[in-house]
């Protein structure tokens, strides 16, 4: 009995390895700088389903799909890293401006706050409004 042969990938397609997400995730930030978010996020795709526990790869896909108005898919990312990461205030910040896009003020209220208490930077003080108490 011979061994089989291995076969190579399809063309056009390179084999997965950590070198080529890292590959892929430089790309992505360089694509999202260039404001192609929508490559930027298909590049990431195959680097969180590689490394779906990689924080950053999912806070640069959230910001890619803000960046595209997929603000569905950016809520749903920034929920599942501060979920993970509940003391990461840029998550909490950016989760709030999806809120914000998305005409939601109460939830973008609460992140905005989250993330000033984490991190008194002043964009994110400003943002959280602390002298204004809200819907009455």
């Amino acid at each position: 009995m011979t061994d089989p042969v291995p076969q190579a990938p399809p063309p056009g397609s390179a084999p997965s390895s950590p070198e080529t997400h890292v590959i892929d995730f430089r790309a992505a930030e360089r694509l999202l700088a260039a404001r192609d978010p929508r490559g930027a996020v298909k590049l990431l795709d195959s680097v969180i389903a590689a490394h779906p526990e990689s924080g950053a790869a999912r806070l640069l896909r959230a910001r890619a799909y803000f960046a595209s108005a997929q603000l569905g898919s950016a809520t749903r990312e920034l929920e599942l890293i501060v979920e993970r990461e509940p003391d990461n205030a840029f998550a909490h910040f950016a989760l709030a401006r999806t809120h914000e896009r998305a005409g939601r003020p109460d939830q973008a209220r609460r992140h905005f706050r989250l993330a000033a208490a984490l991190d008194p930077r002043p964009d994110y003080v400003a943002a959280a409004r602390f002298d204004d108490p809200g819907p009455s």
